[in-house]
């Protein structure tokens, strides 16, 4: 079964990430699967508005599935990793239709990386939204750096990418993360209804808006990825990610017998 599942509606396509036992977290597997549904979308005339948003009402997506990605300690593969979803998450603001992400529950560390790419953002007021990397000894590697000061500035972005605060929908919304908040018992509503709204609008209305705002603002710089995933691999191999992430996974295990 494949961990996205695709349905559409009219002109609206929603990618719904399911892997709801590891809270839609993102393997190796997944992360290719979601760069081939991304290339197959450049040349679609009959899409106007792409959602994506995770299974259930628990988790947009939880970041990377740990228990996979960390059984490889290697640099190379921290490297051949963070460049591939690196690409991945570029080719969103080459698309010629908006992304919304409808942010439904945990978007964390990659996650939240992912949500930032998306073009505008929709949450639940009690999701929970965070750059969570620097609690594993890591750094965003996938974009998510200049995507978030872009979106919040520099100061916020900082702060956040070095406390690794979870901010609730509802406060992201106060931050600039996300452009609505949305009380939870009308959140599938409003965002169907957003996009059904951008989708009335032509093909090449929505390709020349999107064209004309990476000129003035791009959301994609590749020229910085070179700096971040050497960053990223160097924090990879380094004893402090294994040992904070062991720790994590102890506090996990501690909660769940208490």
């Amino acid at each position: 079964m494949p961990d996205i599942r695709a349905e559409q509606e009219g002109a609206v396509l929603v990618l719904t990430v399911d892997r709801p036992r590891v809270s839609n977290a993102l393997g190796l597997a997944t992360m290719v699967e979601l760069d081939e549904v991304l290339v197959g979308l450049e040349s679609r005339s009959d899409v106007r508005c792409v959602v994506l948003t995770g299974a259930g009402d628990r988790a947009f997506i939880a970041g990377g599935d740990l228990n996979e990605l960390e059984s490889r300690r290697d640099e190379a593969f921290a490297v051949a990793m963070a460049e591939g979803m690196r690409a991945t998450l570029d080719r969103i603001a080459r698309l010629p239709m908006p992304v919304l992400a409808a942010i439904n529950g945990a978007a964390l560390g990659g996650g939240a990386e992912v949500a930032m790419a998306c073009d505008f953002r929709i949450a639940a007021e009690d999701a929970r939204i965070g750059f969570t990397q620097v609690l594993l000894g890591l750094l965003p590697a996938w974009g998510g750096i200049e995507r978030l000061a872009a979106i919040v500035g520099r100061g916020r972005a900082l702060y956040l990418l070095t406390t690794g605060r979870v901010l609730t929908g509802a406060e992201a919304q106060a931050w600039g993360m996300v452009e609505e908040a949305v009380p939870r018992s009308s959140f599938r509503d409003r965002w169907i209804e957003v996009a059904r709204q951008v989708a009335q609008a032509p093909p090449h209305v929505l390709a020349g808006i999107k064209q004309t705002l990476a000129a003035a603002l791009p959301a994609a710089r590749p020229e910085l990825a070179g700096l971040a995933v050497a960053s990223f691999a160097r924090a990879w191999v380094a004893p402090q990610h294994w040992e904070m992430a062991a720790e994590l996974e102890r506090r996990r295990r501690q909660r769940n017998r208490e």
